[in-house]
């Protein structure tokens, strides 16, 4: 298995995980919203940039990750937007390999920091967070516009 950047022969693969993530936290989600992300990873001039886990040609998992600025710091972080593993290929390494990825891509750009959030009763998620970052005190509000 490897976590490599997204192709553009990825779309079909890709929209089925993407599709299971939007099932998975239970946010409506439809093929135009799909075609939009998708569009997205494919514009090297947006700014969100995605990674695959490929298994011997066969996709079990994406991440989705954007720059963002950090002006107190004087300084820049990568933000892990989406991480899925196919329910099937979790526990093959996907999930820190992803990890990984992300830190090396962040280095690579000179970001200081990735950041990401979950769900709090997402249990699995965080047991292996927690091996590979710190928790902050910080909670997170949304506000609809």
């Amino acid at each position: 298995m490897i976590v490599r950047p997204v192709k553009a022969d990825d779309k079909e693969a890709w929209a089925t995980l993407y599709a299971a993530y939007a099932e998975f936290y239970n946010v409506p989600q439809t093929s135009e919203m799909r075609d939009r992300v998708w569009a997205w990873l494919n514009d090297p001039k947006h700014e969100v940039s995605g990674f695959v886990a490929d298994d011997d040609g066969a996709l079990i998992g994406f991440a989705h990750v954007r720059g963002f600025a950090r002006p107190l710091a004087a300084a820049t972080g990568l933000y892990l937007d989406d991480l899925y593993v196919s329910p099937d290929a979790r526990g093959t390494g996907a999930g820190p390999a992803f990890l990984e990825a992300a830190k090396g891509f962040a280095a690579r750009q000179g970001h200081s920091v990735v950041r990401w959030i979950t769900a709090a009763d997402n249990s699995r998620a965080r047991g292996l967070y927690d091996k590979h970052a710190k928790a902050t005190e910080w909670v997170t509000y949304d506000m609809d516009v």
